[in-house]
């Protein structure tokens, strides 16, 4: 057979193929061309093939056919031939494979070789793909290795024991004899490896961790000679010397002062040493100072040290090379925490990395910015991000509208400053906030009493021909429909009033109903507050009907329900319409979903729910439902009055017929419950067919005095079997010579049927004094609970 072509040949042959079949075709000939030679046990030229082979596997050719002849080239006596052998073990065999197993005895052999050369080689093909089977086996020879005199040995030994120690970390202790002598050696390979070595052991066991901190003061001394020590060529890299050294000892330092005072303290003078000392102008010392930074924040350091190594990150804000810039911000993000007023100092250098053009950089400068809001800072911090926000990619919009929430709630230095803030980023990024983003500012905005005339006509001129944020819609709906009277009346003094009509506040309502951009959520918070207005608006009332009739035969199923739901209030039940569109009393942060706990004075604990949750913002289904309809005999005991659309699912679908005539309105008698000093408390029954379980009382209270009785507040508990809806009233006031009456609804939950029982509690002010009573109601026809 003639010789085989050369590796340089092959290499030159395959770079002037001109497509990838090509390229395969010629890999295929020489794949055959070995194979024959591999079969012939052609010993003169099984290194040139074993060495082409590896070539071809690094182009990602199957090469596996070449293991056994890579074990051959191994238990060869020429040093050429072992080369490439333990090179194609590296490359071609791993523990998965039963193959290497073979190799053990031709490592051992080779450890004890007179050649350092063939030792070097069979070290770091152990070091490199060794299982843990052959750890186990030649740990021994490796340790012998370790206390030899020869430098070139001892470091492939350290990094070879540092591949034992991961695959059977029960050999650990075989070690430690040796490696305390390795930090005596003055050649740096060695040093080098021995620290690494350490840093293993140090890592994986709490017991060699407390044994080597006795060498901190060793390390320490190491790590002072490297920074006092003048040029030297051999190990000198942008004028440091051995920086590679120099960070190995910085980490291992880390580790071994972590929750160590003794430790830290004998580390602290030299970490400020390599601080103060180390040339910033080239990457090595840039890399020495950021490995310094980390290991003064990990240890137990001074104070004044954190200070210098957060400046130091702060420097690096200033660098040029944004892979710098960007290690620094996340290392001040890490440390901000602990260390927040030594990273504000930086606050200006860190805004402006917001103007980056680096993703990764603005990213990390957003997520660092919020971490430094404060009470102090928030209307300065808020005024740059409320700017990133308005600038940025659309990737950020949402993490940036949401951090603005969260620093605004927190910090916030007024509720006027909260309330403009989180409407410029509706205005700004509304497509991009969180789901409860409306329902949390419109609960901000129902309990800031004093604000609602401002944040109405802020809201109505925000959305004036734009729908396109269909968050600030829903909000800008929900409070015109709450506080329309206010937006009409233009009482706002914060701002000078806009002067604005109920027909031009309907028509911008009627605009959003219509609107293409409008989503069906949208639109049911445009349908809700028309018909609040309806009990706001003197002049607009037969213009709501006409909107509310209209939309009864929406092709949108929401909308179409609640149109129909609302026409039943006006036609049917239009006596209840003012107390069921009230405006929304004060809300709290913290909902309940279950009855709340009161203490009667004779100590007796009932339950009552006396609660007004926030609105849904969006439709529900299921549990989470709070239809109107549930007002007057549903399955969901939830206190709530909608003032967005809800729905129900289609088990629940026979509701709509409670607000349509499927009440059981008949056969329950009245009764009086209280009368008392004028004041008249008349309780009237109705029984809901599709859930007989609940009971509706429609409370009647009246006046017989010659004055009015003002701050009328009617509460009521029952026994704990029960569940109790207590809905708001139609005024607080009660007027004099039986002129008028409040009106209330409570629903009642009797699932056990029992005989039902209530206590009630009345106060309100009369002829100038606070007045208050306590009743026991038992006399409840049998009609109402059965």
């Amino acid at each position: 057979m003639p010789a085989p072509i050369r590796l340089r040949e092959l290499i030159r042959t395959i770079r002037t193929a001109r497509t990838q079949a090509e390229e395969r075709e010629m890999i295929q000939k020489e794949c055959a061309a070995i194979r024959s030679s591999f079969r012939e046990e052609d010993n003169t030229y099984r290194c040139r093939n074993v060495a082409k082979l590896l070539y071809m596997h690094m182009l990602g050719y199957p090469a596996h056919f070449g293991q056994l002849e890579c074990l051959k080239l191994i238990a060869s006596q020429k040093f050429t031939d072992k080369r490439i052998g333990y090179l194609g073990a590296m490359l071609l065999l791993d523990e998965r494979q039963d193959v290497h197993l073979l190799m053990t005895n031709c490592i051992k052999n080779d450890l004890n070789h007179s050649t350092q050369y063939v030792q070097g080689l069979a070290l770091c093909t152990l070091g490199c793909m060794g299982s843990s089977e052959m750890c186990r086996d030649l740990a021994g020879e490796v340790e012998k290795l370790l206390k030899t005199s020869n430098s070139y040995l001892r470091k492939k030994a350290a990094l070879c024991a540092v591949h034992v120690i991961r695959k059977v970390p029960e050999l650990m202790e075989m070690f430690l004899p040796a490696t305390k002598n390795l930090l005596n050696e003055k050649n740096h390979g060695v040093l080098h490896t021995s620290v690494v070595l350490l840093t293993e052991m140090c890592e994986r066991s709490p017991d060699m961790l407390a044994h080597f901190r006795k060498l901190v003061p060793q390390l320490v001394r190491i790590l002072k000679n490297l920074i006092m020590s003048g040029y030297s060529p051999e190990h000198d890299v942008s004028g440091i010397s051995d920086p590679f050294l120099q960070v190995r000892i910085l980490r291992l330092l880390r580790i071994l002062g972590r929750n160590d005072d003794d430790s830290s303290e004998a580390m602290n003078d030299i970490l400020a040493q390599v601080a103060t000392n180390t040339e910033t102008s080239k990457n090595v010392g840039n890399a020495i100072l950021y490995e310094t930074v980390l290991t003064i924040m990990d240890i137990k350091s001074e104070s004044g040290l954190r200070v210098l190594a957060i400046n130091i990150l702060g420097r690096f804000l200033l660098n040029n090379d944004k892979n710098i810039r960007y290690v620094a911000l996340t290392s001040l993000l890490k440390t901000v925490q602990t260390d927040h007023n030594a990273v504000q100092r930086h606050r200006s250098t860190i805004v402006d990395c917001l103007k980056d053009l680096d993703v990764s950089i603005k990213r990390r400068a957003m997520e660092l910015s919020f971490a430094l809001v404060n009470g102090n800072n928030v209307r300065g911090m808020m005024k740059e991000l409320l700017y990133f926000l308005d600038s940025c990619e659309p990737e950020f919009k949402a993490d940036c509208a949401s951090g603005i929430f969260l620093a605004a709630e927190k910090y916030a230095p007024s509720k006027r400053w909260h309330i403009d803030t989180i409407m410029r980023v509706l205005t700004t990024a509304g497509s991009y906030v969180r789901d409860d983003a409306v329902p949390n500012l419109i609960q901000l905005i129902t309990n800031s009493v004093e604000m609602h005339a401002y944040t109405v006509q802020r809201l109505y001129k925000a959305i004036l021909g734009d729908y396109s944020q269909q968050p600030l819609v829903q909000v800008a709906s929900w409070c015109i429909g709450e506080y329309g009277d206010l937006l009409v009346s233009g009482q706002c003094e914060e701002e000078e009033p806009v002067q604005v009509t109920e027909d031009e506040v309907l028509d911008i309502l009627e605009s959003v109903l219509i609107s293409n951009m409008s989503a069906s959520v949208t639109r049911g918070y445009a349908l809700t507050a028309i018909m609040k207005l309806s009990t706001r608006f003197t002049c607009t009332v037969n213009r709501i009907k006409k909107v509310v009739s209209i939309y009864g035969s929406s092709i949108d199923v929401e909308i179409q329900q609640r149109a129909v739901e609302y026409n039943a209030l006006f036609k049917k039940y239009d006596h209840m319409r003012p107390a069921l569109l009230e405006r929304m009393p004060v809300m709290e942060k913290v909902t309940t979903n279950g009855p709340t706990e009161i203490v009667q004075t004779n100590g007796e604990t009932e339950t009552a729910v006396l609660e007004t949750k926030p609105p849904h913002s969006g439709l529900q289904t299921g549990s989470q439902a709070n239809d109107l309809l549930d007002l007057l005999g549903g399955n969901d005991i939830t206190p709530v009055i909608p003032t967005a659309p809800t729905s129900k699912p289609a088990s629940a679908g026979g509701e709509l017929l409670d607000l349509l005539g499927d009440l059981n309105l008949t056969g329950i008698p009245s009764i009086t419950a209280y009368s008392k000093n004028g004041l008249k408390i008349d309780f009237s029954f109705e029984r809901s067919n599709t859930n007989p379980s609940v009971t509706v009382i429609t409370i009647q209270a009246s006046n017989s005095t010659e004055l009015d009785m003002t701050d009328f507040v009617f509460q009521a508990a029952v026994p704990k079997t029960f569940q109790l809806q207590l809905l708001s009233p139609s005024s607080s006031v009660i007027p004099a010579f039986n002129s008028g009456t409040i009106t209330q609804v409570i629903k009642v939950l009797n699932p056990q049927k029992q005989q039902l029982r209530m206590r009630i509690k009345l106060t309100y002010n009369h002829k100038g004094s606070a007045m208050q009573d306590l009743a026991e109601v038992n006399n409840f026809p049998p009609q109402s609970w059965q």
